[in-house]
């Protein structure tokens, strides 16, 4: 565990706090750093993983996963938190699941250059994304439009705006603890998933 605040850890945690860590456990097991940041304050945990879970792991989401998961990790880069990118790209690139192509876009997106990798749909959702990330005092109905204009729908763009604006939340709160991956385990999938 780390980060610049004091984290319970599990043997230390009071009956309220073990409920929060056992809503918060990963599927293997562990409560990542992110949330446990949050132990000292129970309720600001559970927020946050029932805001994670329903921006970016509800089934009801149809953008693709490999999707949802590179514009959670383009979000991260732009605000350089190290911590969900290491998470999100891991997933993202098992996702993809084509060495190659996740590589190529990797580097599209280090160099902030998502048109390097991506056309249509999804460079307008990336381009959404650092928008509305770096400048969202400038966003206009234009933005939104566009989306429209490259076939999103009116869902699919709430989900990107969700994924979106979590990230930026979370990205700052880790940045803002000095949160570390030390002691998780990263990335949601095992190497047989």
């Amino acid at each position: 565990m780390s980060a610049w605040i004091k984290m319970i850890s599990d043997e230390d945690a009071d009956e309220t706090l073990t409920e929060v860590l056992d809503l918060a456990r990963t599927p293997h097991g562990t409560v990542d750093n992110v949330m446990r940041v949050h132990s000292l304050r129970p309720s600001t945990m559970r927020g946050h993983v029932v805001l994670y879970r329903a921006a970016l792991h509800d089934a009801a989401n149809t953008l693709p996963l490999w999707l949802q998961e590179t514009i959670s990790s383009y979000v991260s880069i732009l605000n350089d938190c190290a911590y969900s990118l290491a998470n999100h790209w891991a997933n993202a690139r098992h996702l993809i699941g084509d060495d190659d192509r996740a590589d190529a876009i990797e580097a599209a997106l280090q160099s902030k250059r998502p048109e390097d990798a991506f056309d249509g749909r999804e460079l307008a959702l990336l381009q959404y994304a650092e928008k509305l990330t770096l400048r969202p005092q400038e966003m206009i109905k234009a933005d939104v439009d566009a989306l429209f204009a490259a076939g999103l729908n009116d869902g699919e763009i709430l989900e990107a705006n969700q994924i979106i604006g979590y990230f930026n939340y979370a990205n700052r709160c880790l940045n803002g603890l000095g949160v570390t991956t030390d002691g998780d385990v990263v990335g949601y999938y095992t190497e047989s998933d």
